[in-house]
């Protein structure tokens, strides 16, 4: 049967979520030879069923978006590999679920039955009982399972789960209006039928994988959520851990020590319980790396994703954590426990009632010779600090974002076993991928390959993965560090693109691009390189058009972010979102931070009527530029036309280093302008750019570009059927266009330039 390896991605869409539907690519569907809204068989740790529709076509092929529920029946994280195929499933005769005790109290078999028509499950899935009303096909009543559910549960009801105990026949199944539906019955109550109480953890199937590999062939039972244990089969060699040998044996040695030497350390005062909490950005392989060390030195790993218990109802929860660590402590010989994505089930604020069970349990494991709990985290800052007390997870390796060097090595790896034409040369695809890590480098891969395997669709046995795949590919993979929502598409510009603003092109070029290109030039000249720099000029002119240039030259990333964007009315809520655009840049390096209209962000302290919002934003802004942690690889790159209304603590040395004018353009640049927008409209041959450019000043670059745009309108409206755009018609479209460049801003901004200059 076909099937098809994807990366996972949490869907973005509230229609979809926990409805048991997944989002493929429509050429994906093609290939698999499906239809809309046809079920799948999803595998990853362990396997799981959904229904399949159409993604926006515009969209990366390489992805399955799903949700939470599915990850965690999968028993997988975000950006994780999955294998996808065509699934048959039969219409089931008995379904047996299992869920909290009020719904059980309260919920009816019959309103459970109505809530799970229409969804593909199979038994050991756990399912939300919110209806599955997408599908077109769905005969259910959703407006009559919400009032039953509201009716019974209360307004929590949309967050209730079940898990499916067993259905006949035993494969995937579909509810129909002839399924009976019934609640499983706690052993020694009334109607009991022997089955264990509470959700227990099924038997561990003898070829699960961890996340993030598979086992061909593989289709196992579904063992509990979040909790799976790692054969040695599946592992990374420590030899593969390009770019982490340091920190792979740094944790091998503590590891050792543990385990085979426990006597030495008691005796020379050191504890001999070992937890340690692995950081670093997402999918740069923090668990392949403890896993591949386990493996080295000879250990058991027992993974547990914490994101997949937290998703539990707290009770269900507490029992998968407390059983995945009865299963560590009870093996023979060296084991680690390995709890992924600890701080969504110990967070920072608001930790729940469950996270002091979970830090009992976890005290416990390592009270246990012979054990050793590992923890990871991509935001270790978010991580409840009771974890990290002395006696409990008290030591931290980081694993970096890879270089250019490291990059090219990994791309090597990866693609070692496919079919690769002589013009692939890792080092240059490794120069466009600033801000990779290894999950964001696979699924890179995986693109380029389906690119040149829908290239070969006729010649299959000729089928080769040539360099521009792999270019092709970035357009639509991007670094898991990196937000669409705030990320600026540069559209392949590059400053030389950019008309005229010679001086302004050449202080962007040293202050943003040198740091980053030729840090050793620094180094050894002892230059520290700028942290910030100002754009300011009148509005129109251009200035994130040469943000997008500049990224683009540099091959940066970029994330973009409006001033009041990141202003809150709850307290706090400010100085947080500016630490966490800090955080996502370091994580996403060499990075760019772009604050367009600055001065609604950090305006003068002391003179907003905002109860001191603003000026907590500044202090947020100015401890990021230059607080204890420095900024490597990263500038921050601020835009205004009102730079007087900025805070001037930030204008010094050391915050924003240098201030560069962006005037409006002259005769020359209007020119320049005026070609680049009518580059693809047909000019006539009286059409004198020039002596245009001349009569237009006061017109900024956006007017320039929206002249040329009114003619072509204009020549639109004369006649539909029109080839050209002729002088009458730009001449019209000056009666609609007229200059917006204010004088006695001009002149503002005049003065203030050069007073900055003396």
């Amino acid at each position: 049967m076909t099937s098809i390896e994807l990366t996972a991605r949490v869907s973005g869409s509230a229609r979809d979520s926990r409805r048991g539907v997944v989002r493929l690519h429509p050429e994906v569907l093609d290939a698999l030879e499906l239809s809309a809204w046809s079920a799948v068989r999803l595998t990853g740790a362990r396997e799981t069923v959904a229904l399949a529709a159409a993604a926006d076509a515009a969209g990366p092929t390489g992805v399955v978006y799903v949700d939470d529920i599915a990850l965690m029946n999968l028993g997988m994280t975000e950006g994780a590999e999955i294998v996808v195929a065509p699934v048959a499933v039969e219409v089931a005769r008995q379904v047996t679920v299992s869920g909290s005790r009020m719904a059980e109290a309260t919920v009816s078999p019959e309103t459970v039955r109505m809530a799970l028509t229409g969804k593909v499950f199979t038994a050991g899935d756990t399912v939300s009982l919110l209806p599955q009303d997408v599908s077109p096909r769905t005969a259910t009543n959703a407006a009559e399972v919400r009032r039953k559910m509201s009716t019974s549960i209360g307004t929590t009801w949309t967050n209730e789960l079940v898990t499916i105990t067993s259905t006949s026949p035993d494969t995937p199944t579909t509810v129909h209006p002839t399924t009976t539906i019934t609640w499983r019955t706690p052993a020694g109550s009334p109607g009991s039928t022997g089955s264990t109480p509470g959700p227990a953890v099924p038997p561990e199937p003898s070829g699960s994988a961890p996340a993030g590999h598979r086992i061909p062939g593989n289709s196992g039972t579904p063992s509990g959520a979040g909790d799976t244990r790692v054969e040695e089969s599946n592992v990374v060699g420590v030899e593969d851990l390009i770019g982490a040998e340091t920190t792979a044996r740094r944790l091998g040695e503590w590891l050792r020590l543990a385990f085979e030497q426990p006597e030495l350390l008691r005796r020379l005062g050191a504890d001999s319980r070992l937890g340690v909490l692995v950081s670093g950005p997402p999918g740069v392989g923090k668990a392949t790396l403890v896993r591949a060390v386990g493996a080295d030195v000879g250990a058991e790993v027992v993974e547990v994703s914490a994101s997949g218990i937290a998703a539990l109802e707290a009770r269900s929860a507490a029992d998968r954590l407390r059983a995945a660590i009865e299963r560590a402590t009870s093996a023979s010989g060296d084991r680690i426990l390995l709890l992924t994505d600890v701080e969504a089930l110990l967070p920072e604020s608001e930790p729940p009632p469950l996270a002091t069970v979970a830090l009992d349990a976890i005290r416990g494991a390592l009270e246990h010779d012979r054990l050793a709990v590992v923890v990871t985290s991509s935001r270790p800052q978010s991580v409840d600090p009771r974890l990290r007390e002395p006696g409990m997870v008290d030591r931290e390796i980081t694993i970096g974002l890879p270089d250019d060097s490291t990059r090219a090595e990994l791309l090597t790896m990866l693609l070692r076993h496919a079919p690769l034409e002589d013009d692939v040369r890792p080092s240059e695809v490794a120069k466009r991928t600033p801000g990779f890590v290894v999950a964001d480098l696979l699924a890179l891969c995986r693109e380029a390959a389906v690119g040149a395997a829908l290239r070969h669709r006729e010649d299959p046995a000729e089928a080769r993965i040539r360099e521009q795949d792999l270019l092709d590919a970035l357009t639509s993979v991007r670094p898991i560090s990196m937000s669409t929502s705030d990320n600026l598409q540069t559209g392949g510009l590059t400053l030389d693109e950019v008309g005229d603003m010679t001086e302004v092109k050449q202080a962007l070029t040293e202050t943003v691009l040198w740091p980053l290109q030729y840090p050793d030039s620094f180094t050894r000249l002892g230059i520290e390189p700028p942290r910030g720099v100002l754009l300011y000029g009148p509005p129109g002119c251009g200035k994130t058009f040469l943000v997008r240039a500049l990224a683009g030259s540099g091959r940066l990333n970029v994330l973009t972010v409006k001033g009041a964007e990141l202003m809150d009315k709850w307290v706090g809520e400010s100085e947080r979102a500016v630490r966490e655009l800090f955080l996502r840049a370091r994580g996403a390096t060499p990075a760019l931070i772009f604050l367009d209209e600055v001065d609604a962000l950090a305006p003068r302290r002391g003179q907003s009527g905002d109860s001191g919002v603003s000026d907590r934003v500044v202090a947020a802004l100015l401890t990021e530029l230059d607080g204890a942690e420095p900024m490597r690889d990263v500038v921050v790159l601020a835009a205004t036309n009102r730079p007087e209304l900025i805070d001037p603590a930030l204008l010094r040395p050391g915050r924003f280093d240098r201030l560069v004018y962006v005037p409006p353009p002259d005769a020359e640049a209007r020119r320049e302008i005026l070609a680049a927008a009518a580059k693809n409209t047909p000019l006539s041959e009286e059409v004198d750019l020039f002596a245009v450019a001349e009569e237009l000043d006061g017109y900024s670059a956006a007017d320039c570009s929206a002249l040329i745009r009114e003619a072509a309108l204009a020549a639109m409206r004369e006649s539909l059927t029109a080839a050209e755009v002729t002088a009458a018609h730009l001449a019209a479209a000056r009666q609609a266009v007229r200059p917006s460049l204010d004088r006695a801003q001009l002149e503002a901004l005049a003065a203030y330039a050069e007073n900055q200059q003396r």
